[in-house]
This record gives structure tokens, C-alpha cells and sequence, in this order.
């Protein structure tokens, strides 16, 4: 784990700062609290059982895959071009002589990071930076782990304290992910900002009409809003868009990635996605906010 992500890292029991245990695969804080780091990289902070385990292995390899194929690369692009726009005023980069903060390693946090491609982007486009991948799914990040070399990764609850140091973070990333406003709040720089990106109406249409699939609620970019304005002020919105061209494998695994998945009958929705002709034209189309907080 890069000392600059790690300087960051605060026990989620009692928010003091984090170091390797002596002789061990964990981190302790200086009140014996101690948290396993497993041998695919990521250490686990929770405290307790995690309201849900995420993705399953086969969901995130089928995740991957889709991801590999470029097929969401828009938001990506979008995620870094607006990261570096956060980033670039903020200080002069990495110095030798620097202690970690947020003008010598500059630091990135995905929140409900997956399998943390979205975070390499970013990363990519940011070389001063260091990144922080968090999710409840084991699968996910054992992947997120080893997305760049300058990421970590760490089991955690977002709905909880983050196990973040107040003010230690640049910049926040929200992809299709619940939103803890007064957690990103606290961990944010008064410099940094949180993306956060949402489906549009227009998300998947093409598959919503064909396979009934759950719609966008319509009043979405409204409760996003109403979410965070108690503790951020948005400083400017855009929608991406991209055209997708699918084969049927991609096209389940893709409503395997959404809601939808929790809200169809399997063996019908297989049905109908066989009967789609190949290759299956989709639009992808998201919105990107960006929120500095008040």
C-alpha cells in the first residue's frame, strides 16, 4: 500500500491513524485494533456484518469482461477529464520532500468502486496521484486491488463512517453508487470535489423497451440533488453518451450490472434477450455532476 494512502487510512472503530502490525497481514491502530490485509491485497475495514456481500464472482468476472471491451470507457474518460480539472489547481503535484496531503499525493476515492476500473482512469490521468477503492464485494476488490499500482483497496461499508481521515481526500468518485453526502463531506478537502455519475432517462432505453426492464425514475438528477445539497453545492453538470454495439452474453451481463437484475424473472429475461437481434444496438447516456462542498 503506497504510504501516501496509508497515511490517509483511520481505524473504523475509533478513528485513529492506521500501521502495519509487526510480524502480521494487518493493520492496527495504537489502540489494538487490528484488521486483516488478505493475501489478494485489499484490507478489510469493517465493523461488523456488511448489509449486503455486492457482486459474486461470477458477476464481477462477467463485469470485467464487459468493462475490458471499452463498452463504458465514456465514463471513464469523463471521470478523469474532470478529475484533473479538480486536481490541477489544487497544488503542484508530488514533491520529494512532502508530507502526503492533498498538494503531494493528491488522493482519489471510489466509493462502491467494483472491480475499480473506473479508478484506474483516473489514476491514469493523474500521475501524482494515489487512489482508494471501497466496496462491500471481496470478488470486486480483489480486482480493485491490482487495477493500477498506485491504487489500494479496502472492504468498508459506505453507508458508515468512511475509514478516511476529515479533509484527506481530492477527489471522490460516485459511479451508480449509494451516496453517504455527510461522510463525503467530512473526508473531502474544502478544495476537492465528488463526481458522481447517474443513469439518464435515456440510459439503455433500447433494453428497457425490449426486455422490461426497470426505468429511470425521471425525478433522478432531483434526488441526487436533494441528497447532497445539505452539504455540497453542485458547480456544473454534462451528459455523456455512447453507442453501444452488443453481443446477447453482453447484453445479460449488462442488466446483471443494474437493478434490473434483482427485478426479472431469469429464465424469462434470457428469453427475451435471445430473441434480440446481434449485434444489439444500446446507448449508454450518464450524467456527470460535480459538487464542492459548502
Amino acid at each position: 500500500m503506497h504510504p501516501a494512502v496509508l497515511a490517509r487510512l483511520r481505524c473504523p472503530v475509533c478513528a485513529d491513524p492506521l500501521a502495519p502490525a509487526p510480524d502480521t497481514h494487518a493493520l492496527r491502530c495504537p489502540r489494538r485494533h487490528s484488521f486483516d490485509v488478505a493475501r489478494q491485497g485489499y484490507v478489510n475495514l469493517l465493523t461488523g456484518r456488511a448489509p449486503h456481500v455486492g457482486d459474486t464472482a461470477e458477476m464481477v468476472a462477467a463485469r470485467t469482461d464487459f468493462l475490458a471491451a471499452g463498452h463504458y470507457d465514456v465514463v471513464s474518460a469523463a471521470l478523469a477529464e474532470s478529475a484533473t480539472r479538480v486536481v490541477g489547481p489544487m497544488g503542484d503535484g508530488r514533491r520529494a520532500d512532502a508530507e502526503p496531503g492533498v498538494g503531494a499525493y493528491p488522493l482519489v476515492v471510489d466509493a462502491g468502486a467494483g472491480t475499480g476500473r473506473h479508478l484506474a482512469a483516473v489514476l491514469a490521468a493523474l500521475p501524482d496521484a494515489v487512489g482508494l477503492a471501497l466496496d462491500v464485494s471481496k470478488p470486486a476488490l480483489r480486482r480493485a486491488a491490482r487495477a493500477h499500482p498506485r491504487a489500494a483497496a479496502a472492504l468498508a461499508d459506505t453507508w458508515q463512517r468512511l475509514p478516511l481521515a476529515d479533509a484527506s481526500t481530492a477527489v471522490l468518485l460516485n459511479v451508480f453508487a449509494p451516496r453517504n453526502g455527510a461522510e463525503f463531506h467530512r473526508v473531502l478537502d474544502p478544495a476537492g470535489a465528488l463526481l458522481v455519475v447517474t443513469p439518464t432517462d435515456a440510459h439503455l432505453a433500447e433494453l428497457v423497451e425490449a426486455l422490461g426492464l426497470l426505468r429511470v425514475d425521471p425525478a433522478k438528477a432531483d434526488r441526487v440533488a436533494d441528497s447532497l445539497a445539505g452539504h455540497f453545492t453542485q458547480e456544473r453538470a454534462a451528459v455523456h453518451t455512447a453507442r453501444l454495439r452488443l453481443t446477447g452474453a453482453e447484453v445479460a451481463t449488462l442488466v446483471g450490472m443494474g437493478p434490473s437484475a434483482w427485478h426479472t424473472d431469469p429464465q424469462r429475461l434470457a428469453a427475451r434477450i435471445a430473441a434480440l437481434p446481434e449485434p444489439v444496438a444500446v446507448t449508454a447516456a450518464v450524467r456527470l455532476t460535480v459538487w464542492r462542498p459548502r
